[in-house]
């Protein structure tokens, strides 16, 4: 009953405090505040900032305030409009008026070093004011182009957030269906969840009620592309953009409405725009890596027979992708041996990935560049070889294989999984760092470090489909048989794994 009598301002400071179980005096403060109505303009007049708030969540010396009599303070702001002898409806400032009836309010102000007095002062003085018949040639037409730009702005607010909620679903379906990627289709849920309550401060029951589907004539209009659909993928793609569309539509237009909350969508604008790197660089290399398995690290002077025939017969062997890795030989020398190994695996159609180097990456044309953790970023390695060629990432902790997707890193390596005859650790990973990873993240891993002919059936059963070696074949007296044996290791695996989720005939 008492809701029907209400303003649409009051009605927000009223539907906010209801979100809070109990609310104090400083939440009923806030929502006057946020919703930039003549409370506001009132209380700003008094002094009011918004780092009073920031200053009264940070301390912690004061006892807590007893919680907010709703029901009677509304009762108060009632009783005042019946003063005014003219309508109704209960304002903002009403409540602001019947706020200072309460002395927890009054002393919350003092506390602030606010002009309460001179406040409650102004105040009053529209009711006294109030009595002076209104002159009759006064039409108050612009507050009905008001309200009906108040309803048109709650009719976008609703169709942006309905839009907005059901493609962040959408996506967050494909990361978790279809991908098998926990991080990113928790990374997306994140999103949804933050988002809820910032639509509350929009006025989004309002929404509902502004709803009119029916004369909508956005709902007849389709193209041809959005009626068909040539993959999942695509339908993942459409829906990244709806969201970003959305959420930009409900930032611009919600600063009408709740300036503080749409810049906090804004925010979440961003943040989605690297979930979206991070899936499109997911997707990407999902499909270019698909047939690759084993990597092979190239050292030179770990190769008891130089590193060409290392190379040579590894490619006859079946490796995929073949890195170079040096840390001794000049920049002359390393261009040189590199320029050969891309001709070679160029012939074979196998990856080549150079180390820690992206300059002579791209001097040698190679297919991309692996970094370490202590090595230049991903972004910066990427600015130099560009958005075509990979770019791969060591990682040793599940944090750093996560920031790795988001940093739109094309595979990691996890490890180091076993002691290493060619480097060494402090600590180790470990096969649970194999399963871990795994478990939750679908951009191509290769477990790394000690693993061997001997070691990989247990490397594959924790979890890991593709593994990078180094000494096992550059110091084998037989390169290209060992590498045949690992590559069998894999393709066995990988046929068993095919076999157990294909669907029974």
């Amino acid at each position: 009953m008492l809701n029907s009598l209400l303003s649409s301002g009051a009605q927000r400071v009223l539907d906010r405090l209801l979100l809070k179980d109990p609310c104090t005096a400083v939440d009923l403060l806030e929502s006057l505040w946020v919703d930039e109505s003549r409370a506001h303009e009132h209380l700003k007049q008094a002094g009011l900032t918004d780092g009073h708030f920031g200053q009264e969540a940070g301390s912690t010396a004061r006892s807590p305030l007893p919680p907010w009599p709703i029901s009677e303070f509304l009762r108060g702001a009632q009783q005042l409009t019946v003063m005014e002898d003219r309508d109704q409806e209960i304002r903002t400032e009403h409540l602001l008026m019947s706020a200072l009836e309460f002395p927890v309010f009054f002393e919350l102000l003092d506390r602030w070093m606010l002009d309460a007095s001179g406040l409650r002062k102004r105040l009053l003085t529209p009711i006294a004011a109030a009595t002076t018949p209104i002159e009759a040639e006064i039409q108050l037409r612009p507050a009905s182009s008001t309200q009906q730009s108040s309803v048109d702005v709650s009719r976008i607010l609703d169709a942006s957030a309905n839009r907005c909620r059901e493609g962040l679903r959408v996506v967050e379906d494909y990361a978790r269906m279809i991908l098998n990627d926990a991080h990113l289709a928790r990374s997306i849920k994140e999103v949804r969840h933050a988002l809820a309550p910032l639509l509350s401060y929009l006025d989004l029951d309002d929404a509902v009620r502004a709803r009119d589907t029916e004369h909508d004539v956005g709902t007849s209009i389709h193209t041809a592309f959005e009626m068909a659909r040539p993959s999942a993928w695509s339908v993942a793609i459409a829906n990244i953009k709806r969201v970003q569309e959305a959420l930009r539509t409900l930032e611009e237009y919600g600063k009408t409405i709740n300036p503080r909350a749409a810049g906090e969508i804004g925010q979440l604008r961003y943040r989605f725009y690297t979930i979206e790197k991070g899936l499109f660089s997911t997707q990407g290399a999902i499909e270019r890596l698909k047939d690759c398995q084993l990597y092979l690290l190239v050292t030179d002077e770990l190769c008891p027979r130089g590193a060409g025939p290392v190379v040579k017969a590894a490619i006859r062997g079946g490796v995929d992708i073949i890195q170079l890795r040096e840390k001794t030989l000049s920049d002359r020398r390393f261009l040189e041996l590199a320029k050969w190994i891309r001709e070679w695996t160029a012939e074979a159609g196998v990856l080549f990935i150079v180390n820690d180097r992206p300059d002579l990456a791209c001097l040698a044309d190679a297919n991309g560049v692996h970094v370490g953790q202590g090595d230049l970023t991903v972004h910066e390695a990427r600015k130099i070889v560009g958005g075509h060629k990979l770019v791969g990432v060591s990682t040793h902790a599940i944090e750093q294989a996560r920031q790795a997707v988001l940093d739109g890193a094309d595979y990691v390596g996890m490890g180091p999984v076993f002691t290493s005859r060619t480097k060494s650790f402090e600590t180790f990973a470990g096969l649970e760092y194999v399963a871990q990873i795994s478990n939750e993240i679908a951009l191509p891993s290769f477990a790394i470090g000690g693993i061997t002919t001997h070691n990989i059936a247990k490397v594959l059963a924790s979890g890991a489909r593709r593994v990078a070696v180094s000494s096992e074949i550059c110091q084998s007296e037989d390169p290209e048989r060992i590498t045949s044996m690992l590559k069998e290791s894999l393709a066995l695996h990988s046929q068993s794994i095919a076999t157990e989720q294909s669907p029974e005939d």
